[in-house]
């Protein structure tokens, strides 16, 4: 037999294709062709297939060696196939049994020694051959545990090539090689940010349970000093814990960057804070040949903290846009469109001039008007109509300190409690719709006859849309907030109270 052939999988953004690997061996002059659109790192594989067959123990037939990657139109990259060409290669001269390297999925690098070393992706890639029907994959032994949280996959763990060969009959002798394992995981800090710590700002408290409620993005506009950090830290703590799709999902994203995954799926929502010299690209997602998520990606069913937020670059913030309307990132380049999960709360903090004390009670800010006006323009208004809800969190005082201390305060697990109740309401009134939280909801649902709300209720809502006061679009977004609201409250729709309280969470922020 002169020709075999194995399977693989080419990533692009979170989805996994499956690659046919054909090899071919002809009697003429020894070579090594790689065809089928690889990229450079791809390219290289031929000298790695070689040297690492050749040390292993079982070396390529000096003959010429034709490698194709069908379907040769979708772009290839990294070296995640040099473990199906070299078996394919085996299996092309007879070499190891051709019947059972077709059946199985190859992922892996070839170390020169012969060594299989783990590759970033697995878990995404392994995800894409399950769903394409094929149930059994071979990967690096650093690699097994990731792999294995795949439900419905059977997976072999190898540590090199001539194991690999083995496995499929190939008739070597057995030599135990030390497996080269995959990046530690570093040991998690313990969620120990309890929202008892916050004292005084009852409205910034009853914001961050609303957005956690709901799924609302939020703002916060205040001095140094405020708490606006201390507030978003504790978001991710009133989230619910993740479903075993979103798990999955959020563990793809990490493995698809680069970054450990553990042994078992984290259930609990993932929380992304990039500096404000964050590129694009590195807050979206990009890069020249392989694509990688960025951290609003990363971020998917989880929060996006952004401070500072004027000092990011303008067309950075902007590309935020896309995602918060439709859920999901789409990076385009000249030969493919990667598409990533995009659907993560948002959370902005920002000082309200350069010197951060204009409207501070205890400090005089020395900012011009128009350096003011310059400072928080960098933030458009565009995105920021996008934001639920747009709040203004001030110095807490020592009498508001004295107070909070003799106040019980409300905890994160008492929270979190209020939040999955309000989640399962939320969830009953969507059911049978694409939609579980209330922010996900169209406004023209919400203004359709069956969920429209009294003239008397909204009436304070519609006359600031008549001043101006909010767009069309910020008419809905206090509409999606006051039903979170009433789920709080554990009421069957907004009553007037409730649009009172989302308008002014809409627009504290100017107030």
């Amino acid at each position: 037999m002169t020709v075999a052939r194995t399977r693989a999988v080419a990533l692009l953004g979170l989805d996994g294709a499956v690659v046919e690997v054909e090899a071919d061996l002809s009697n003429t002059l020894p070579g090594f062709v790689l065809i089928g659109l690889p990229d450079s790192s791809l390219s290289e594989a031929q000298h790695r297939v070689r040297a690492a067959a050749a040390n292993s123990g079982c070396p390529l037939a000096p003959r010429k060696l034709t490698v194709n990657l069908s379907p040769a139109s979708l772009p290839k990259h990294g070296s995640v196939f040099d473990l199906a060409i070299a078996l394919a290669a085996l299996a092309a001269a007879g070499d190891v049994r051709a019947e059972s390297v077709d059946r199985v999925v190859h992922l892996g690098e070839l170390g020169l020694d012969g060594r299989l070393r783990p590759v970033v992706g697995v878990l995404p890639a392994v995800l894409g051959a399950v769903r394409a029907g094929h149930s059994t994959i071979m990967v690096p032994a650093g690699n097994v545990a990731e792999a294995e949280l795949v439900p419905g996959a059977r997976v072999v763990g190898v540590a090199s090539l001539r194991d690999a060969a083995i496995w499929h009959g190939g008739e070597f002798d057995p030599e135990p090689v030390d497996a080269i394992p995959a990046p530690a995981l570093a040991d998690e800090a313990p969620d120990e940010l309890d929202l008892a710590d916050v004292v005084g700002n009852d409205d910034a408290v009853e914001a961050l349970v609303a957005a956690a409620a709901g799924g609302h993005h939020v703002f916060l506009l205040g001095p140094p000093g405020a708490g606006k950090t201390m507030l978003a830290a504790r978001l991710p703590g009133l989230l619910p814990d993740l479903d075993a799709d979103a798990a999955l999902e959020v563990s793809s994203l990490r493995s698809l960057s680069g970054l450990p995954v553990a042994a078992r799926l984290s259930r609990r929502p993932p929380w992304e804070s990039p500096h404000h010299t964050a590129t694009a690209a590195a807050l979206i997602g990009g890069g020249s040949g392989w694509i990688r998520p960025g951290a609003a990606a990363r971020a998917s069913h989880g929060v996006l903290f952004l401070d500072e937020a004027p000092e990011f670059p303008a067309a950075v913030l902007d590309a935020l846009r896309q995602p918060l309307e439709s859920g999901s990132i789409t990076i385009h380049r000249a030969r493919a469109v990667a598409r990533f999960p995009g659907r993560f709360q948002l959370v902005l903090a920002a000082n309200p001039c350069p010197c951060g004390q204009y409207g501070a009670r205890d400090a005089e800010c020395t900012c011009p008007p128009a350096a003011r006006r310059r400072y928080l323009a960098r933030i458009s208004g565009p995105l920021l109509d996008r934001i639920d809800i747009q709040l203004r969190v001030n110095r807490i005082t020592a009498a508001m300190l004295r107070m909070g201390a003799e106040t019980p305060t409300r905890t994160t697990a008492r929270a979190r409690e209020a939040v999955q109740a309000a989640r399962e309401r939320a969830r009953e009134r969507w059911a049978g719709t694409p939609w579980r939280l209330n922010a996900d909801v169209p406004g023209a649902t919400l203004r359709s006859p069956e969920r429209r709300l009294p003239p008397a209720t909204t009436a304070g809502l519609d006359r600031a849309l008549e001043r101006g006061g909010i767009t069309m679009r910020g008419y809905d977004r206090v509409l999606r907030l006051a039903w979170t609201l009433a789920d709080l409250d554990d009421r069957i729709r907004p009553d007037a109270d409730h649009l009172g309280r989302a308008l002014y969470l809409r627009k504290a922020m100017s107030t």
